[in-house]
């Protein structure tokens, strides 16, 4: 099962193996210095950035992507790959050098690890120490929490009166087909998924009553109530507002916190030391109410990611 899933994780990073070095952003502007200065060391280094599928995804790549390249390196563009264990494989088979992950998926998915650490400094810090031995290295935790949650239909939540997860999962016991939801794919499979919330919540909603879609696609359905009044968001989505859902409070704490933070192949690592400079004052501005921001001008407002983040990386002064 490993070789075939390397092998198709390979070939899927073959795929974006035509995406080309950077030399501008899809604005047609030069990235010029701001507090990002040229570092030596990295001139022309073509490190590999990566990213998952999903707009926040994609505009942290191209974050990264700009960075490095006022940094003075010469980054490759590989992002989009689908699926959390696809890129992390491309990572930890040597496919690509970096990309933004979140503290809880590693601790959860790859480590495997059960009981997540409500503190986020100590969860980014077991996560840092643990996956050390992996070959991965840490850097570069943003305070912004992208944490996975349960949300409703304004309409469907007034007439049922949730408010919380609990409730919820009263709801699914009494009347299944009055708390319908729509889950992503990933998210009906991971152990803090919908696996999870089940377990902890203590309830199973019927398979008739869980409608599996496309992310992008969750957010309106959920919106308009069909075919589902509730399902699975990202808290720093931009569609959470602009589908005005009502996020039900995780009474019994269930996700963990997902800080998304630089992991780079540590012998790339080793290489580029000087990297880390790079991203750190970055992740220490993309605070909850900056990225969901970032995140509704993409996915709300239609912009491009490539835009986006060379947009604020300027405002920020990272950038001239």
């Amino acid at each position: 099962m490993l070789q075939r899933t390397t092998a198709a994780v390979l070939a899927l990073v073959a795929v974006f193996a035509a995406g080309c070095t950077i030399g501008k952003d899809d604005a047609g502007t030069q990235v010029g210095a701001g507090s990002i200065k040229k570092i030596d060391a990295l001139s022309g280094a073509q490190i590999r950035v990566s990213s998952k599928e999903f707009d926040e995804q994609l505009l942290l790549g191209q974050i990264a992507l700009v960075a490095l390249q006022a940094a003075g390196a010469s980054p490759q563009d590989k992002t989009n790959i689908t699926g959390s264990t696809n890129v992390r494989q491309a990572l930890t088979s040597g496919a690509v050098d970096l990309y933004w992950e979140y503290t809880g998926t590693a601790w959860v998915s790859y480590l495997k690890q059960t009981m997540p650490i409500a503190d986020p400094q100590a969860q980014y810090d077991a996560v840092k120490k643990d996956d050390a031995a992996n070959g991965v290295t840490w850097w570069a935790r943003s305070p912004a929490n992208d944490t996975y949650a349960m949300a409703g239909n304004p309409a469907t939540v007034a007439k049922t009166g949730v408010k919380t997860i609990s409730d919820y999962a009263a709801l699914a016991k009494k009347d299944p087909a009055a708390a319908s939801t729509c889950i992503g794919p990933e998210f009906k499979s991971r152990d803090d998924g919908f696996p999870g919330v089940e377990k902890t919540y203590g309830f199973t909603l019927p398979e008739a009553q869980v409608h599996v879609l496309n992310d992008a696609v969750v957010y309106p359905s959920i919106g308009k109530g069909d075919p589902c009044g509730f399902g699975s968001v990202a808290s720093t989505d931009g569609r959470v507002a602009g589908q005005k859902l009502v996020v039900l409070d995780d009474d019994k704490h269930f996700f963990p916190t997902y800080n998304p933070a630089i992991s780079i192949a540590s012998a790339v690592a080793r290489k580029y030391p000087q990297l880390e400079q790079v991203f750190t004052p970055i992740a220490a501005k993309l605070d909850t109410a900056t990225l969901t921001d970032l995140n509704k001008k993409v996915s709300v407002d239609g912009q491009k990611p490539a835009t986006v983040a060379h947009d604020w990386l300027k405002a920020a002064g990272f950038i001239s």
